[in-house]
């Protein structure tokens, strides 16, 4: 089977919406501010599921949406939403999805990102904070999915949906690549290859079902469907996945965890790590059976730094979570210390 990278836009470059998506509450996402929400409340916004709808379902306020909508507006103005994204980072584009809204969706849209350290209350972002625009007054179509590439390149930890100037949205989506602050890292062991702190999924040989994505969430399943999901293979290959990790580092322990994959997990895994994109692959974990609906952990006794790390199942299947705990080596953790100094993402 052929290998399946990242589906691309031009060139080389990743399209982003293969990227995992920033503001998802299930990534700690929330909405935590928005002018007017009277028809169907903003918190939709960052729902990990489609917009579902159904006709002639009536509340005391109207047609129940799956979504944001406010009230029409009869006096100029817009209304507006502010998330705080679940992982901070770089933001490759955003999507913001009209589905059911067909008589009405806003006309046109802008987003304006914010970078803002620690707890952060709403009276500091409505009146002490800097918002950049990354999206410029555009249209978009009802009941559709509208793309906005992003060119921005610092890390932004809020933004902010405008509807000029009223309407409704069903989903909000902000894809990139998460950017966590370097200073944590120095407090004992963590996931290197969680989403949340840097990691990053950069191919995959199969995803039919369900997103690699899901393997780097933080926290553990509720369902298959938060896992990552193969089709069956009728040949005599297998399936794999690789992420870039939060930085060069050395793993001591791996988790892989098969949580409700009860007929449908791989029989076996193997783990492999190599340290700089040129470099030799070598066994982190070798090929080792697995059960189906378990969390496994191994302790690896492995002094060997890393950057990348790939996951093959035996033959095909699905996993809820991948962990790679670990530390940062001394020159990684320097060098991600001094990036964010200097402001780079």
């Amino acid at each position: 089977m052929t290998p399946v990278p990242p589906p691309t836009s031009s060139g080389n470059r990743p399209h982003f919406t293969s990227m995992p998506d920033l503001a998802l509450r299930d990534l700690g996402g929330a909405v935590v501010w928005t002018n007017d929400d009277l028809f169907a409340e903003a918190q939709n916004l960052i729902k990990t599921p489609p917009a579902q709808y159904q006709p002639a379902t009536f509340g005391h306020k109207g047609q129940i949406y799956d979504g944001w909508e406010t009230r029409r507006r009869r006096e100029a103005g817009v209304d507006q939403a502010i998330v705080r994204l679940g992982a901070p980072g770089v933001i490759y584009g955003v999507v913001v999805d009209t589905a059911w809204f067909k008589g009405n969706y806003p006309p046109f849209i802008s987003v304006e990102a914010a970078a803002k350290e620690g707890v952060v209350s709403v009276d500091e972002l409505l009146t002490d904070t800097e918002w950049v625009t990354v999206v410029e007054k555009s249209p978009v179509d009802g009941d559709t999915r509208n793309p906005f590439r992003v060119d921005a390149k610092d890390r932004f930890t809020h933004v902010r949906l405008t509807m000029h100037p009223d309407g409704g949205v069903a989903r909000f989506r902000v894809h990139g690549r998460g950017v966590p602050n370097p200073h944590f890292f120095r407090y004992g062991h963590f996931d290197l290859a969680a989403l949340e702190n840097g990691g990053l999924i950069t191919a995959c040989s199969n995803m039919f079902y369900s997103s690699p994505n899901n393997l780097l969430m933080p926290g553990r399943a509720r369902h298959m469907g938060e896992g990552w999901e193969t089709s069956r293979r009728r040949d005599d290959g297998n399936d794999w996945v690789q992420v870039r990790l939060a930085g060069q580092g050395r793993v001591s322990l791996v988790e892989l965890d098969t949580s409700y994959f009860l007929g449908n997990a791989p029989g076996a895994a193997m783990v492999r790590g190599r340290d700089g994109e040129d470099g030799e692959w070598f066994e982190v974990l070798g090929r080792t059976d697995l059960q189906p609906d378990t969390r496994h952990r191994f302790v690896i006794d492995l002094d060997r730094p890393m950057t990348e790390a790939r996951i093959d199942v035996y033959p095909d299947g699905g996993m809820a979570r991948l962990k790679l705990y670990g530390l940062l080596t001394d020159e990684a953790q320097t060098e991600l210390v001094e990036q964010w100094e200097r402001g780079e993402a």
